[in-house]
């Protein structure tokens, strides 16, 4: 069983790494080879813990976001009663975006499952989430037509940044980097590319969340109450750093988190092998 320290460690780096650029699954994989948490070793065991966590992030996105999912919400009932609005566009653009990863991640969940108990592949991935990152932003500079607002994004565009979330599903690849990373690559602002990751990613996590939290029912590998503590630590930070990065990208750039993680891939590699 784990032990209340750790899971409380477990939801500290969730709810930070998840939202910044970083992996949380990648770093959640490789923490207990470091460090020696005493953790499930199966990624059947440990799949459903990480996605207790994954589901207080998920929350504290929907909060943060609330009065903007009321708004898409209601744009959408618009959307079905003849009215055609922004919000309801939008609404439909994060249905778009979220339709590659929801498929990738049912028919390859079991294969990926396996990629959990693999620190040295986690490890490998967050050097290549960090070059993805970067080129992204070097190329987002070149373009000419950056700056572009959610208002602006089309339904193909949404789709294509959907693909880059499937790149989610392996640990060590972040979603929010390689989110971002596609939203700069049609043109996005810093700022909306952070946003619009952020809305994708709450339906995407939340169905996860129900897939795999009832596993954790009746405290299945004694598991239940330190997800539940896990999940509630990274909630709260989640919604900490949802604050900070939407402000931190309105005048900041994805190179420092591509930097970051490369570096903390390189240094997994070196320690755990």
């Amino acid at each position: 069983m784990l032990g209340v320290v750790t899971a409380v460690v477990l939801g500290l780096v969730q709810g930070l790494a998840e939202l910044f650029p970083l992996s949380s699954l990648g770093i959640l994989v490789i923490l207990p080879h470091v460090v020696r948490m005493t953790v499930p070793q199966s990624g059947s065991m440990y799949l459903p813990f990480l996605v207790a966590l994954h589901l207080g992030t998920g929350l504290a996105l929907f909060l943060y976001f609330v009065r903007e999912w009321y708004r898409l919400i209601r744009g959408l009932i618009l959307w079905i009663g003849g009215r055609h609005t922004e919000d309801g566009r939008l609404f439909w653009m994060v249905v778009w975006a979220s339709i590659p990863a929801g498929i990738v991640g049912l028919v390859l969940k079991n294969p990926l499952s396996h990629l959990f108990g693999k620190p040295l592949w986690a490890a490998a991935f967050l050097i290549a989430n960090g070059l993805i990152m970067l080129i992204g932003d070097r190329l987002h500079q070149g373009r000419a037509d950056t700056g572009k607002a959610l208002t602006e994004l089309k339904s193909s565009q949404a789709f294509r940044i959907g693909l880059f979330q499937i790149l989610a599903l392996i640990p060590g690849l972040s979603r929010s980097g390689s989110t971002m990373t596609g939203g700069l690559g049609v043109g996005l602002s810093y700022r909306e590319a952070a946003r619009f990751s952020f809305l994708m990613a709450t339906p995407i996590i939340l169905a996860a969340a129900l897939v795999e939290v009832p596993k954790l029912h009746g405290g299945v590998h004694g598991l239940l109450l330190p997800a539940l503590l896990g999940g509630v630590v990274a909630g709260a930070t989640a919604w900490l750093s949802t604050r900070f990065l939407m402000q931190y990208f309105e005048h900041h750039r994805l190179r420092v988190f591509a930097v970051i993680s490369m570096i903390l891939g390189v240094a997994a590699l070196v320690i755990v092998h």
